[in-house]
Formats: structure tokens, sequence, C-alpha cells
């Protein structure tokens, strides 16, 4: 299929078989047999060509009628009434064709997935809260109310926002620009990332390093608040900075305990 997307993606004229062929594609994106980005040997590597194909998806599509809505025809609302023991309650949320949403997971009114995502078992994304395009957001992962876990399709080597197993991200967060969080990570309300945000990690005292051409990471198990520190310019004033106070223990595992009875 890879090679397949890749002429694809290079077409600006369509026959009926390349539809075919990319109803295939976004039935593997919706099963989860295909991703926009996955974990190879330790590391998360960006598949380039399923970002194609859905950059292709989105230019084959004509802008039509659904029900009240206006969009690609390609980029229908989900239907996931066979897809397992999944909650979508009612009130304005949407999940679109192309999500990858696995068994367990709750999602609240109002929230949306976005296509290319991938949401995994046991998670649950709460009121007003954002999964955006090609998002990878792994097991039992809370993404609290209003909080913004950012999308991407261009540039196409732009990695997207990954959030690993057993992650809690506190309400009006937003992670953005490709930032990996990784595995049992707490993110407390409020806490704003992107590729170009310093982190102060106050247990080693030392600011989380930062690789040209390579993803902002937070370290798993790592407790993140919002802080400020010191403006290089001028001293007399603040600027805005994300600060590592501790890393997970027993105490941080009860305050963001999630029920099984709510599953």
């Amino acid at each position: 299929m890879k090679n397949k997307i890749q002429n694809l993606y290079e077409k600006q004229e369509f026959a009926k078989e390349d539809f075919d062929l990319f109803y295939e594609f976004r039935s593997a994106l919706n099963n989860g047999t295909i991703r926009a980005a996955e974990k190879i040997d330790g590391n998360w590597i960006t598949n380039d060509w399923v970002k194609k194909g859905i950059l292709a998806g989105f230019r084959m599509g004509k802008i039509v009628k659904m029900g009240s809505f206006i969009d690609k025809e390609t980029f229908p609302v989900q239907d996931l009434t066979n897809r397992g023991n999944i909650r979508l309650v009612p009130g304005g949320s949407a999940v679109r064709e192309g999500a990858f949403v696995a068994s367990n997971v709750i999602m609240m009114p109002p929230m949306y997935i976005n296509v290319g995502a991938y949401v995994d078992e046991g998670s649950m994304i709460d009121s007003h809260a954002l999964v955006g395009t090609c998002a990878q957001i792994g097991k039992n992962v809370h993404v609290s109310a209003a909080s913004q876990i950012g999308g991407v399709l261009e540039p196409i080597g732009a990695n997207p926002v990954i959030i690993e197993d057993n992650v809690f991200i506190g309400g009006n967060c937003g992670i953005y620009e490709g930032v990996i969080v990784q595995e049992r990570a707490i993110i407390a309300a409020g806490v704003i990332i992107t590729s170009g945000t310093p982190i102060f990690d106050a247990v080693n005292n030392y600011y989380i390093p930062k690789e040209p051409g390579k993803p902002v990471v937070i370290p798993k198990n790592a407790v993140v608040v919002s802080g400020t520190r010191p403006l290089r310019s001028n001293p007399d004033f603040s600027i805005y900075c994300p600060i590592i106070i501790k890393y997970r223990d027993f105490a941080s595992d009860s305050a963001v305990s999630m029920e099984e009875e709510l599953r």
C-alpha cells in the first residue's frame, strides 16, 4: 500500500480505482493497522506516506453537504457503532474518518478527534478537548477538559504530537509541534509545551536538551507545572517556563488515578 499511496499523492486527476485505494487506506487508518507514527526499536518514526495519503484524500474529495455539515466527501464523521466497547457520550462530539479509536475509550462532549489520529485502549478524551491530525495517544491516557493535542499534516516530514501510555494531561493544556510526552508523565493544568519551549528540570537542575531537528521530549514519570524564568535580555522581567518539579510517586498516582467503573 505504501508505494501505491506514494503514487496516488502525485496525481491530480483520479479514477475509480484511485478512490478504491483511498477508501482501503482510510479503512486501515480506522482500524489501526497503519498509523501516522509508530515506535520502532524504542524510537518514534513518522510515516510520511500516511500523511501523503491523507492529503491525497483531501485533494480527491468534493465538498458536499452531510446533514448540517459541509465538508470533503472523503472525510465524513466516523460511525463507531461496531467498534467495540467505546463510549461516545451525546452532545456535539465527532470522530473523523481515518482516525483510530481503540476499545474502552471514553469521549465526553464536546470533543473532536481528527483524521490520522490514534487513540489507544482505555484513554479518555474529556470535554472541549482536541486530538489533532495524526496525533498519537497511548493507552490509559487522560486528556482533561479543554486541552489540545496539536495536529500536523504539513510539512510532510513534521512529527505529530505523541503522548505515550499512562500519561495524564491536565485541564487547559496545550501540547504542540511534535512534542513527545513519555509514559506516565503528568502535565499539570494550564501547561503549554511547544518545540521552542525551554523546560527546566528542577530535580536535576538543568534545562531539557533540545537537539536541532529532533522533537522536545518530556521524560517518563516527569511531573510538569507552569513556572517562569528570568528574561535573558532583562532580568527584571520573567517569561513562561514549564518546570519539572518532581518525578512520579505514589502520591502522584493517587491524584490522577482513573476509575475503572467509568468503563
